[in-house]
């Protein structure tokens, strides 16, 4: 699982806020296309971030409910693991977050899918497109 697929988009906040709705993560639904349910099961002490989640998703071809890993660093960046899932093999990725110092955030979104069914590469490629790009969008959207 080599590939990755990766897309940025400029949001007018600063890191920390827009860290603060990428951490939230029960309210994606709410924001996250195809993200029909998120529970978090469990918190790091530290700073109560969460640790480990149960997604359920309904997009197009993936219908899946899956567990993530996270791992936080500040407001600079996440990134996630799969640890279980019923379609997904692999649901891994991350955001990384660069201060403009304009009070705006360059944000960064890298992920790589894999299924069970076999699939072209392209087209896992263009879901990965698909995915990243609704997900930015959204997240432009919601924080500003």
């Amino acid at each position: 699982m080599a590939e990755k697929t990766e897309s940025s988009i400029v949001i007018d906040a600063s890191p920390d806020a827009v860290m603060a709705v990428i951490a939230n993560l029960a309210a994606y639904p709410q924001w996250s296309d195809g993200i029909t349910s998120v529970e978090v099961l469990s918190r790091y002490e530290e700073d109560d971030r969460p640790a480990d989640a149960r997604f359920t998703v309904d997009s197009g071809m993936i219908k899946d409910t899956y567990e993530l890993e996270y791992d936080w660093q500040g407001s600079e960046s996440v990134s996630w693991t799969l640890t279980k899932g019923e379609m997904l093999t692999a649901l891994d990725g991350s955001y990384r977050l660069s201060d403009n110092g304009d009070g705006s955030t360059s944000v960064a979104y890298r992920l790589a899918v894999d299924v069970k069914i076999p699939m072209i590469g392209m087209i896992k490629r263009k879901a990965e497109k698909v995915i990243i790009d609704t997900a930015l969008k959204g997240l432009k959207k919601r924080v500003e």
